[in-house]
């Protein structure tokens, strides 16, 4: 795999200065695919999907936007494999080839700028609203904390359903890839259904499917390895992964390693780390257990990055959350920590902000939480402000950063209704 080495000055620190450079080098996967530069749009839930779950015009239009970012490397929000299961409103499904010419097109689009794209695929469990989908199912018949009935109580998978799920991921993975998009993403990350197989607080099974760290695990090596024979060796297949669930009792960084080592044996192309979930939404960057030494150093979760590159030097490694400067994307690369620089929210006020940092002209982005103290209000405000700027560029208009939060919250609830208040995106 072509990786640069870390440039360094007199006092042992990395040097930024050394330009962006290294952040405008190709990455090659260790299957042969390359990835143009080291700059990533992160998966961020778009919203705009028509009512009969197909991508349609509002998304094209996004994506239309984006393909002139600057990134090597797009990545969709949520493709849900069942219609009968989706996480927010909005949410292209993907079950079959019923639409490909409508995804063939979201596909060129994607990709007319030069970047490769890859698909983001997900199944919410029990993480979805009562109001879009009020049979939910998970590992367990456990339903989600503190959600004052937001979400309907979840039914226990059989061993069928498992085996029609982990059926449903590789018939969307290979109909995406079909219709010209690059590769795939599983979400494993922030509480959804794959997150929840993985976690003993959602995952109380007894069976082959739970009760042990290597039976949790059990659910997302099988969707791998069904997703990679339909696929084969030379698409990428990668996955977002919690580095832990940030809830006492819950899914740690010890059992997220041996997460990795397995995928990473059975063939794992790529590693995006997050964390959180719904109750602790760190992926926000909200989560008060962020210790104020992984602030400063910007992206949330370096440290398990650098644990993972220590333990598996060869596995690439993407890194999203808190990424905002120049000095920081240079540093995280040069030091060799990870190999590619996620960005969501940036892009959605910053469309181009990629190809500005590149080219030398932008040093920082825009972006900066907004805060009132009271998470859930916080929540809402962080959500809404984002949703609204895709909204826009999906329109054919440009973000306006500098829109009352309130018109943008209202906004958000008129299109999508008081069941998404507490959704999380991406």
């Amino acid at each position: 795999m072509n990786r640069t080495s870390a440039t360094t000055s007199p006092n042992g620190s990395p040097t930024s200065g050394k330009d962006r450079s290294v952040l405008a080098q190709p990455l090659e996967l260790p299957n042969g695919f390359v990835i143009p530069n080291r700059l990533a749009k992160a998966a961020l839930s778009e919203g705009l999907g028509r009512r009969d779950f197909t991508p349609g015009t509002r998304i094209k239009n996004l994506y239309r936007r984006w393909a002139e970012s600057g990134v090597g490397l797009s990545i969709t929000g949520n493709v849900m494999v069942d219609r009968n299961a989706v996480g927010e409103p909005g949410n292209v499904v993907v079950e079959d080839h019923r639409h490909a010419e409508d995804l063939a097109e979201w596909a060129r689009v994607a990709k007319s700028g030069g970047s490769k794209v890859w698909v983001q695929i997900n199944h919410p469990g029990r993480q979805t609203p009562r109001t879009l989908t009020p049979h939910p199912v998970a590992p367990s018949a456990i339903a989600v904390p503190g959600a004052g009935g937001l979400f309907a109580e979840p039914r226990e998978l059989s061993g069928r359903d498992i085996d029609d799920l982990i059926r449903r991921f590789a018939t969307t993975a290979a109909v995406v890839t079909e219709a010209g998009f690059d590769g795939v993403q599983i979400h494993g990350a922030h509480g959804y259904l794959i997150s929840q197989f993985l976690s003993p607080l959602s995952n109380q099974r007894t069976d082959a499917w739970g009760g042990t760290p290597q039976k949790r695990r059990r659910f997302v090596v099988e969707v791998f390895r069904a997703i990679r024979a339909e696929v084969g060796p030379r698409t990428p297949v990668a996955i977002k992964l919690n580095s832990a669930d940030f809830q006492k009792g819950g899914f740690g960084e010890e059992e997220s390693l041996e997460v990795v080592h397995a995928l990473a044996e059975e063939g794992l192309d790529l590693l995006e780390v997050s964390g959180g979930t719904y109750t602790s939404a760190a992926m926000l960057g909200v989560d008060p257990s962020l210790k104020a030494s992984t602030r400063r150093r910007e992206a949330y979760f370096l440290f398990y990055a650098e644990r993972v590159r220590a333990e598996l030097p060869e596995l690439p490694l993407m890194l999203t959350g808190g990424f905002r400067t120049a000095g920081g994307m240079v540093d995280a690369v040069e030091s060799g920590a990870v190999d590619l620089v996620g960005l969501g929210r940036p892009l959605a006020v910053q469309p181009d902000y990629p190809a500005e940092l590149l080219a030398g002209r932008a040093d920082e982005s825009v972006v900066s939480p907004r805060r009132s103290g009271i998470r859930l209000l916080d929540n809402l405000t962080e959500l809404s402000y984002y949703s609204v700027q895709m909204w826009r560029m999906a329109k054919g208009k440009e973000p306006a950063p500098g829109r009352h939060a309130a018109i943008n919250v209202t906004q958000y609830l008129l299109n999508n209704g008081l069941e998404s208040l507490r959704s999380p995106r991406g």
